[in-house]
């Protein structure tokens, strides 16, 4: 197992760090290092990931799509992880969203410490400062593509097709429809808010949620946790790197 993000903890049994980056096939570069074993709550995420994992002298190139609940994981003592996390859109097309969701990961095969398998080619895993070479690389060749609909979904523009053209891309490209999209982003939303000091109440009106049950009830479901456990920095949760409204 290795973590869906690098927690946020005090117990810090995990130290991460992470970049933005300036290709628009890349939401975001993390890599973390486990001080000892533990565990977290990997919390709903909407996007699909490539992940190295380093781990008793076994290095395993993974490939994960979205997770539309909150899994507990348990973590190992001395693992080193890489992610690639792609910008929604991004995909593999021989290796379907949907059927990665939810944990349903394809574990490529090695060919030395430093390459792995992927679709009859070898390629060398990625590092933190250069994990895109990789991106573009895999674009090239088509193992790595963009759909266009789903930028127009996210951006309101449901005239560059018809609206149930659109929602089709968007299913197929990121594995989930744009309504789990939109319900993931604002349960990660309402959990920063909470995890800052906010109030329930206003964190209900903040985040979009039509009462204190709606807020519950989707927070229990996608982070693992009710309000007040957040607002009481109860388990580790995945980190939170960017979380904005849903508009």
């Amino acid at each position: 197992m290795f973590p869906a993000e690098a927690p946020v903890s005090s117990d810090r049994f995990l130290v991460f760090e992470d970049r933005a980056s300036d290709s628009p096939l890349v939401e975001r570069i993390w890599r973390c290092h486990s001080e000892r074993a533990g565990s977290f709550l990997s919390v709903a995420s909407s996007h699909c990931e490539m992940v190295v994992t380093r781990h008793r002298g076994t290095t395993v190139m993974t490939l994960r799509g979205p997770e539309t609940r909150a899994t507990p994981i348990d973590c190992p003592a001395g693992g080193e992880w890489l992610g690639i996390r792609f910008s929604l859109g991004t995909f593999l097309p021989f290796y379907p969203a949907a059927a990665l969701a939810d944990r349903r990961d394809v574990h490529l095969s090695g060919v030395t410490g430093r390459s792995f398998w992927l679709q009859g080619s070898a390629w060398e895993y990625p590092g933190f400062e250069n994990a895109e070479t990789l991106v573009t690389r895999l674009l090239q060749v088509g193992v790595l593509a963009r759909d266009p609909a789903v930028s127009a979904a996210l951006s309101g523009d449901w005239q560059a097709l018809s609206r149930r053209s659109t929602q089709r891309h968007f299913l197929q490209a990121t594995g989930i429809t744009h309504l789990a999209y939109r319900q993931i982003q604002r349960a990660r939303y309402a959990t920063t808010l909470l995890e800052r000091g906010v109030s329930i109440r206003d964190t209900v009106h903040q985040a979009g949620f039509y009462d204190q049950p709606h807020l519950t009830r989707s927070l229990r479901r996608l982070i693992g946790e009710t309000p007040a456990r957040l607002r009481e920095q109860g388990r580790p949760l995945s980190f939170l790197y960017k979380t904005s409204p849903v508009r």
